[in-house]
């Protein structure tokens, strides 16, 4: 078994959540913090929820949204409306916000939340868009099917440890190629290139089917998967440009599914064709249909996979475009000095310390998901640092995860971004509240709960990104979203 396998082996195995690592997450002693009523108001009948709308995607945005809240109602727990709502959405809009790490905490504690569809809240795009059928992101732990469909998915990844390297530096060295060749004409957009990397290397390492054996895949299969995404989601995503037409035309009503129907398709033929033998597996080793393993797998491909790391690496190089501090030197010095003579694995990543926190870092400013939300199991108390709020059964908590990553009570400066944050000791001890992937960094992917099964895929999979940039280059120049400039590494 090689180095790399056994690393992925580690970090893929099923076990039930470790137990909070300190207080912040612990439930208060019913002295220790005064019991509060949940403040806010949903408003009036369809009015409050659509002035909530209004706010949150077009006048204010999210983060402003959020934040006024908290300072009106003085407290980080609230009773609030999100999208999306009237007029033509038959879904309630009310929620109890969470956000701070302690309360936010909370969403993780399969005894007290349910998570059976709410992966976008209250709203769910119609399953037409996922063959008829609630694909395992809209399954809760106690459904029988979640545990053959999530030990499914952890099987995907598990396996693919041995072709996940290989297969991503012979892209990246593609694309990288194929960006150097236009430079000397302008600035090159890297938004098509990225996805079209994306698209190809997620596909033959999680179902084994390379769109290089099919010309129409190779060109066009990122935007089937951009469509049938946006379709999905576009009732939720704030949009600042084109309003109010955006509000009128695009956040009134749900999509239906016919107008992504021949994408969805050809996409669901392409996986039936030349994943063959993850579907297979699908079936015999853990008891699904052909259907299931077919659209669960597209499910996981396109909804988690494309879409989550898509939009994770676009942040990361806004990020290093936007770094004024020479970052891009450090990591480069450190890259080399842990690869230089031995090339990229698991291991080599793992030891670039730098790498890593400024890959975490990241996520804690920029998360792939920035909403996560549970229903209430049954009543129970719920407390941020300040104060316990009694929530009852069925109740919808939505947390906003980058403002949550900006609890002052566990980052400092927490609105800068610090490259180096989660090295040495304190930065190990703060990954126990990096809080993307539906539970903690130093939490287990298992089947009992709902953290995300590629939890330690992304992150090591962006520093494979980075490092591997910083082997090929000593500096890259970046304006907006295109490269304009590369510096090729110096034998």
């Amino acid at each position: 078994m090689s180095a790399n396998t056994m690393a992925v082996n580690r970090i893929t195995a099923s076990s039930a959540p470790p137990p909070p690592k300190t207080s912040l997450t612990s439930q208060p002693t019913p002295t220790s913090l005064p019991l509060r009523s949940i403040p806010g108001s949903y408003g009036l009948p369809l009015l409050g929820p659509l002035v909530d709308r209004l706010n949150y995607s077009w006048f204010q945005g999210p983060q402003t949204f959020f934040k006024k809240q908290i300072e009106k109602n003085q407290s980080t727990v609230f009773r609030t409306n999100v999208p999306p709502s009237f007029p033509f959405f038959l879904v309630n809009p009310n929620v109890v916000a969470v956000l701070d790490c302690k309360s936010f905490a909370h969403m993780f504690d399969m005894e007290i939340i349910e998570k059976k569809n709410i992966l976008v809240g209250d709203f769910m795009p119609s399953t037409k868009f996922t063959g008829d059928r609630r694909v395992c992101a809209y399954l809760d732990p106690s459904e029988p099917k979640h545990q053959q469909l999530k030990n499914f998915t952890m099987d995907m990844l598990k396996r693919s440890s041995t072709v996940w390297i290989p297969t991503l530096t012979s892209l990246l060295d593609t694309m990288w190629d194929n960006i150097e060749s236009q430079l000397a004409s302008g600035p090159v957009s890297y938004v098509v290139p990225i996805q079209k990397f994306h698209f190809a290397f997620l596909s033959r390492c999680i179902a084994g089917a390379d769109p290089q054996n099919s010309p129409d895949m190779a060109e066009n299969g990122y935007l089937y998967m951009d469509r049938w995404l946006a379709l999905q989601i576009l009732p939720t995503v704030p949009i600042n440009a084109f309003q109010p037409l955006v509000e009128i035309f695009l956040h009134s009503f749900p999509y239906p599914y016919f107008l992504v129907s021949r994408d969805y398709n050809k996409l669901y033929e392409f996986i039936q064709k030349e994943g063959k033998e993850v579907i297979e597996r699908g079936q015999t080793e853990f008891n699904l249909s052909r259907e299931d393993a077919i659209h669960n797998l597209l499910f996981t491909l396109g909804f988690n996979a494309f879409g989550g790391f898509l939009i994770f690496f676009l942040s990361l190089l806004s990020t290093l475009e936007s770094d004024k501090t020479g970052v891009q030197e450090k990591l480069r010095n450190e890259v080399r000095e842990k690869a230089g003579s031995s090339g990229l694995s698991f291991g080599t990543v793992k030891e670039m310390e730098l790498v890593q926190s400024f890959v975490y870092e990241t996520l804690r400013l920029n998360p792939p998901v920035p909403l996560q939300y549970g229903r209430a199991r049954k009543d129970f108390e719920l407390s941020s640092h300040d104060s316990v709020f009694e929530v009852k059964k069925g109740e919808l908590l939505c947390g906003f995860q980058p403002l949550v990553m900006k609890d002052p009570n566990v980052f400092d400066d927490p609105e800068t971004f610090v490259a180096d944050r989660f090295t040495k000791e304190k930065g190990k001890e703060l990954l126990n509240y990096l809080y993307w992937s539906n539970g903690p960094q130093t939490g287990e992917t298992s089947a009992s709960n709902k953290q995300c099964a590629a939890k330690d895929f992304v992150p090591l999979t962006a520093a494979l990104f980075l490092a591997h940039l910083f082997l090929r280059y000593d500096s890259v120049t970046i304006a907006g979203t295109s490269f304009s400039a590369v510096e090729k590494a110096k034998n």
